[in-house]
């Protein structure tokens, strides 16, 4: 339950702190006293969508902080799943920043919003006359009959199973769409992968044929300058060896006048050196043959090698042997996606399967419970003053699965029993949609536990003995839950267990709890406007059970 609420430079609020009770208990005051303005802080704290002008004028931050008994409500599970410290009495804390920024915290630890709503959603119920509207929308009667039919654990179920039947479409229709395409490209890999195969490249092949391309281009000019060279060398005439031979027979002569041995042995090493390179250079010279079908063979296959890479607009016959794997790869992608894609139809047809079968687990939860919302709504109303009201749950079936199955909720409604039912959006008055959310919120009151529920003027279009039934049925609720009400119904305000004015004083919104003579004047003043008659304090009293 909502034991208490602080709200500090919020709107035109200085400072307002609120305890409440267990019980039923009315919230009344003069329009434009700010009630609706404490509503909308509470629902800060509970995780709406802060705006930094809801700051009171002159102030940097406002603070809204709520504390909540959560003893008797098994939330350990969450607190744990959410890393949150557990206390049974819980404190949610807001504040918002005139930067517009805002916290949020749950007992002084940090939160998102995202998880402080779904914390929110297990504490608090605030119905708010806009959310009448709700009633008009499908998925809220779908919630509703789910609600009552308590199918929490099947609907996750589904859900599951949907989700994975949905991503099992998706991969199949890719995958079929991308088989499509492959295989429109697969003569062309085909023709791509065959020609690079068929040309066997190396991995070098290129530069090794390219450097004995440029030796046969030019034999004739390399055995010219080889044999040059040699001559040069050997030269009988004056070739450099005969001269170096002959110089080292002079410097033996006088070796024995003067020390000539170290240039002696440096001589004769040239001369054996040069002799040697003179002989490689003759062999080399010897294996250089012009050979004109080879260097056309190797002319031929860099052609073949050029137009490749011309083609593929790459370089290299690595390049190119890396391209021939990446096109074998592709072929052999393009030929197993026959067998994923019946393997994934399979699958598919597994999952359908047992989709169908927790839609129709679904279904018949829903049907039963759609009985047993028609027969309380009927009775319910019925006490509310509409004694030939008709109402039942229309549940039709979609042709393919949804996220919430295969089900069409609608709410037909007649509140005259010779008239045709028709979809409640379309001809409830406001009142009537009032007695019907009224009705359909004490039905969940009993199915689904919650520590507390707020009522915001729900008696919209609703007077006399009417408002006084609705207070009745909001205090029956109050025996399962804390239900807290707004209202300015004198009838329904008489009916609560405690009474909380709302008033504004220096321009600034504050609430007081009544005693007993207050709230006598309080109704008094409810019933009667602006006068205080003695009429009316009678009246008030006889109301109360004074």
């Amino acid at each position: 339950m909502l034991s208490s609420l602080l709200i500090e430079n919020y709107a035109i609020i200085d400072k307002l702190e609120i305890s409440f009770e267990k019980g039923f208990s009315v919230v009344t005051g003069e329009t434009g006293a700010g009630k609706s303005i404490i509503i909308g802080a509470l629902g800060l704290v509970l995780g709406e969508r802060a705006d930094s002008k809801t700051i009171k004028e002159g102030k940097n931050k406002c603070i809204i902080e709520a504390h909540f008994d959560i003893e008797a409500y098994n939330l350990h599970y969450f607190f744990n799943e959410n890393g949150l410290d557990y206390d049974n009495n819980s404190i949610i804390r807001r504040e918002i920043l005139d930067s517009g920024k805002s916290r949020a915290f749950v007992n002084d630890t940090p939160i998102n919003l995202t998880t402080l709503k779904e914390l929110s959603l297990q504490l608090i119920d605030i119905h708010s006359q806009h959310e009448n509207l709700l009633l008009n929308d499908k998925l809220f009667q779908l919630n509703v009959v789910d609600v009552i039919a308590n199918n929490e654990q099947e609907v996750k179920n589904y859900q599951e199973i949907f989700t994975e039947y949905k991503s099992l479409q998706k991969e199949l229709a890719e995958l079929t769409d991308l088989a499509s395409k492959s295989n429109t490209d697969k003569a062309y890999y085909q023709f791509q992968f065959d020609q690079l195969a068929a040309a066997n490249l190396q991995p070098t092949e290129k530069e090794e044929l390219e450097a004995e391309q440029k030796k046969l281009s030019h034999t004739e000019e390399i055995k010219t300058e080889l044999l040059k060279t040699e001559e040069l060398l050997n030269n009988d005439s004056r070739g450099i060896i005969i001269n170096l031979k002959e110089a080292v027979n002079s410097i033996s002569k006088i070796s024995r006048i003067i020390d000539t041995n170290e240039i002696a042995t440096r001589l004769n090493s040239a001369y054996v050196d040069l002799k040697d390179l003179a002989r490689e250079i003759e062999i080399k010279q010897q294996d250089i043959d012009y050979n004109p079908e080879k260097l056309a063979n190797i002319s031929l296959r860099l052609d073949t090698i050029y137009g490749l890479e011309q083609k593929h607009k790459i370089s290299g016959t690595e390049a190119l042997i890396e391209l021939q794997h990446e096109l074998e790869k592709k072929l052999q992608q393009i030929d197993s996606y026959e067998d994923e894609i019946v393997k994934i139809k399979n699958k598919l047809e597994k999952t359908q399967q047992d989709l169908q079968q927790a839609a129709e687990k679904l279904s018949v939860k829903r049907t039963a419970a759609s009985r047993e919302i028609s027969s309380h709504l009927i009775h319910q109303l019925a006490s509310l003053g509409m004694k030939n009201v008709q109402f039942q749950v229309l549940i039709s079936e979609k042709q393919d699965f949804s996220i919430n199955g295969k089900d069409q909720i609608d709410f037909l409604f007649s509140a005259n029993e010779n008239s045709s039912l028709q979809s409640i959006a379309q001809i409830a008055s406001g009142g009537e949609i009032s007695r019907v959310m009224l009705s359909i919120k004490s039905l969940i009151a009993y199915s689904k536990a919650l520590p507390a529920i707020i009522f915001d003027e729900i008696d919209n279009g609703i007077s006399g003995e009417i408002a006084d039934k609705m207070a009745k049925i909001m205090l029956k609720m109050s025996e399962k839950m804390q239900v807290i009400c707004i209202t300015h119904l004198p009838q329904i305000g008489a009916k609560g267990t405690s009474h909380f004015k709302v008033y504004k004083e220096n321009n600034s919104t504050n609430i007081k709890r009544l005693n007993t003579s207050e709230r006598i004047n309080e109704i008094a003043l409810m019933l009667s406007g602006s006068t205080l008659s003695e009429a009316a304090i009678l009246n008030a009293k006889s109301l109360l059970g004074k």
